[in-house]
């Protein structure tokens, strides 16, 4: 009778459990289940028809097999309403977060998480300005961003549910705005231009710190690698000499620091008829972001008929979700591109105070009180706080100096005229390169290298929009505005800003760095310029070929020696060579020696020079990049803080590693082979810890793997597999052509002469949409990683909606 007991409780506990499993496996699957409904219901329409009040024509939609649409109709606020439908169905949540980015609102939507950064942005009041902007438009461009608006809203509804986005977040999507629209073009000022004034604060520590002779030649606004248009070059600082002494480490005041932040660039190159093989200039443009899905961008082509049926614009490009327009890209008659001009468009102004009373400050009327704004922040799942903000004549108090001065930031991005649509929907139509130069200067948007080529085979560069016309000082570093001697009078004339157009040598280039010299440059501004490496080695590609076509601008794009490093591999391989007797040295000479000089996956001697320069130039930087505190910097202090490595680094350090001052070897070294040994043991330890002693498998490829996320990827175990493109090792690096890092790298890549846009090259990460159940999810993603060329133009229509007026 036991026996029987014990099987019947038995049977009992064994039916329980699997009753048990049932219920949650029933439970997972209910789950699961809703999450793929949701998934299905937040998909994009692709096919039919569609009813719409605003249109006042037809406007037919089709898209290819990677989603690209093409869109056609009669007007171009019909395309902007349209386009909008398409942005908000395809990529909602990225424009949400753009606008809240923007605005400092971001933690609304997803915690805490983000409420630093909403403090940081929130300061700059960019919800208010973007009204002023909207108040001071004219009324043909409010109207195209009016149907914008009216588009998005009406595409988001449409979607059977919100995107999945939303569901994760359990949050609902508020309507689009047209002061959204706006903040998507200040989230791109926030991310190409200094919004704190960081550069000219950091140059005012530096010389305080170290003294203004080795600060000039610690951070020089330029080096022999230069590869300006006008052939212009810098005079080189001077060695500092023996008297040269720190006073004090150098402040870790910027927030970003080391190479990483060198790669927030792009490049742009044109070559005119002359030299093309289709008798029209040729155009190559690639935009280097932070990578993410989605992209940044979103590719279209747009189509404007006349009531006979004549093409009045045929246009294709990259779009900026949360805004009507192209970007850059091509109408037939002129193709353009955009890189950041890194021109000095703000100045930290010292607010020096009235008696002993903090809220007056002098100005050239006399002192003047702060003015106090109180911002609302309410981050997701926490108390709301209040954000008091102080606002001065010349813009918002950002910080306080060394004496504690308050610090006001004034930028440009603070102006209404930042921001406009005119000028992007005029060069949509201009016909040719000497028109969209002109357009330039009302452009509203960050300032750019504007590089533009025309069917006629005309080519031209400028920098675009409005810049700042200063009085008494050159912007360099924080100074005061109190008693009317130093300021800005307004912006420069479009006379004034530099043109180049049609140069003798028929070649145009740019990549971030300095583009003019002398009086030319003193008047737009001695900004935080990029290192003239990229430049360099495109110009001399550039100049190596008298013909070019679209696989030779491809060619260049996809450049990646590591011209840079070349000195940098013979002065590794001496010391090397010196330390023979070392066995652990004999043992790289080889794979240094034979090292290839490409940033290829499988090159393990492009790796080892690539660290050897990398950690020479933190370990000289270090020296003098502890905190303020500290004191004399020691090696131990320096080791334990990241340095700040401004983007000229490489030279000073080579100065001081070949000319050898014996004065300037860094605290706790006997002198500079020291530090060279140094680091080649830091490179030994690397390899012994990141690639478990087998120097075979520390390659290129190990170190710069693909890392491209969905903000919310995270959020759900498994949710990476699903939303995330593979990782994988990837060829470039950061100082050549093939701009490339974990998550940063060619936000797009074009290559297009106008006229001729069939023979044209285009590839774009992620693909189009940010929904992953979209047939076209991640489509032209493995074409981008491997640089293999796909067409500019859509391909064959695989999918039509129309939009029909109501």
């Amino acid at each position: 009778m036991r026996l029987l007991g014990n099987l019947s409780q038995t049977r009992f506990w064994i039916r329980g459990t699997l009753a048990f499993v049932v219920l949650i496996a029933i439970v997972v699957l209910t789950a699961s289940a809703s999450v793929y409904w949701h998934l299905r219901a937040s998909l994009p329409v692709l096919e039919g028809s569609v009813a719409v009040r605003e249109l006042s024509a037809p406007v037919t939609v089709t898209r290819d097999a990677q989603g690209v649409p093409t869109l056609s109709g009669r007007s171009r606020v019909d395309l902007a309403w349209v386009l909008g439908f398409l942005h908000a169905q395809e990529r909602f949540f990225q424009m949400d977060g753009q606008r809240r980015l923007a605005a400092g609102e971001l933690s609304e939507l997803v915690g805490t998480v983000t409420l630093d950064q909403d403090r940081q942005h929130r300061v700059h009041r960019f919800r208010t300005r973007a009204a002023a902007v909207l108040a001071a438009m004219m009324p043909e461009e409010r109207a195209v961003i009016d149907a914008y608006v009216g588009g998005v809203n009406r595409g988001l509804r449409d979607l059977d549910a919100a995107p999945f986005e939303y569901m994760i977040l359990r949050s609902t999507p508020a309507p689009w705005t047209a002061e959204d629209t706006i903040l998507a073009v200040y989230t791109i000022y926030l991310d190409l231009q200094e919004n704190d004034g960081a550069t000219e604060r950091q140059q005012a520590d530096a010389e305080a710190a170290l003294g203004s002779p080795l600060a000039a030649f610690l951070f020089p606004e330029g080096t022999t690698w230069d590869a300006p248009l006008d052939g212009s070059s810098l005079p080189m600082p001077a060695m500092p000499d023996g008297n040269a002494k720190t006073k004090a480490g150098l402040p870790l005041l910027l927030k970003e620091g080391g190479e990483e932040a060198v790669s927030r660039g792009s490049n742009n190159w044109a070559v005119g008829g002359s030299l093309s093989a289709r008798g029209a200039a040729i155009v190559a443009n690639d935009m280097h972001l932070n990578l993410r899905v989605p992209n940044t961008w979103y590719k279209a082509r747009l189509v404007l008929s006349d009531e006979s049926g004549g093409t009045t614009l045929d246009i294709t490009g990259v779009t900026l979700p949360g805004a009507p327009s192209i970007v850059a890209g091509s109408n037939g008659k002129i193709a353009w591109g955009f890189t950041n001009s890194y021109i000095d468009t703000g100045d930290v102004v010292i607010l020096e105070p009235v008696a002993a009373n903090p809220d007056l400050y002098r100005t050239p009327a006399g002192p003047r009180h702060l003015d106090h704004v109180e911002e609302r922040l309410c981050p997701k799942g926490a108390a709301c706080e209040i954000l008091s903000i102080e606002e001065s004549l010349w813009g918002p108090v950002i910080a306080a100096d060394r004496q504690g001065r308050k610090l006001a930031y004034r930028w440009i991005a603070h102006d209404p005229v930042a921001v406009n649509l005119r000028g992007i929907l005029d060069l949509e139509q201009a016909a040719t390169a000497g028109a969209a130069l002109d357009i330039a200067h009302r452009l509203g948007i960050p300032h750019q290298n504007l590089v533009v080529g025309d069917a006629h085979g005309n080519i031209g560069w400028t920098v675009t929009s409005v810049i700042p016309k200063r009085f008494g000082f050159d912007g360099r570093l924080p100074t005061s505005w109190a008693d009317g001697t130093k300021g800005w009078n307004g912006y420069l004339a479009p006379e004034d800003v530099p043109v180049i157009y049609n140069p003798e040598n028929r070649r145009i280039w740019t990549a971030n760095s300095r583009v003019v010299g002398g009086e030319v440059l003193a008047k737009i501004g001695f900004g935080a310029y990029a290192h003239g490496s990229r430049a360099r080695q495109i110009r001399d590609r550039l100049l190596a070929k008298e013909l070019f076509d679209e696989q030779d601008m491809l060619a260049i794009q996809l450049d990646d020696r590591g011209v840079l490093l070349e000195r940098w591999q013979v002065l590794m391989l001496q010391r090397l060579q010196a330390g023979a007797g070392n066995p652990r040295y004999a043992a790289l000479i080889p794979t240094v020696e034979n090292w290839g000089g490409r940033a290829v996956p499988d090159s393990v001697g492009y790796r080892l020079v690539r660290t050897f320069r990398t950690e020479l130039i933190n370990a000289v930087y270090a020296a003098y990049s502890v905190p303020m505190r500290t004191g004399e910097p020691t090696p131990a202090s320096a080791r334990a803080t990241p340095p700040f490595v401004p983007k000229q680094a490489d030279e000073p350090v080579w100065r001081l590693l070949t000319e050898r001052p014996a004065h300037l070897v860094p605290p706790g070294y006997r002198d500079w082979d020291a530090v060279v040994d140094a680091t080649i043991e830091r490179i030994l330890s690397a390899v012994a810890t990141q690639a478990h002693g087998r120097l075979e498998t520390f390659t290129w490829g190990a170190a710069n793997r693909t890392e491209i996320r969905h903000p919310l990827a995270r959020a759900i175990p498994g949710l990476a597999l699903l939303l995330n493109p593979p990782s994988v090792a990837q060829s470039g690096d950061l100082y050549q052509p093939r701009v490339a890092s974990p998550r940063t790298g060619a936000s797009e890549r074009f290559v297009v002469a106008p006229g001729h846009e069939g023979t044209g090259i285009f590839h774009m990460p992620t693909g189009q949409t940010g929904h992953p159940l979209s047939p076209y999810y991640n489509a032209g993603h493995e074409d981008w990683v491997r640089g293999r060329p796909i067409p500019f133009l859509p391909g064959e229509p695989k999918w039509r909606i129309v939009f029909n007026p109501q």
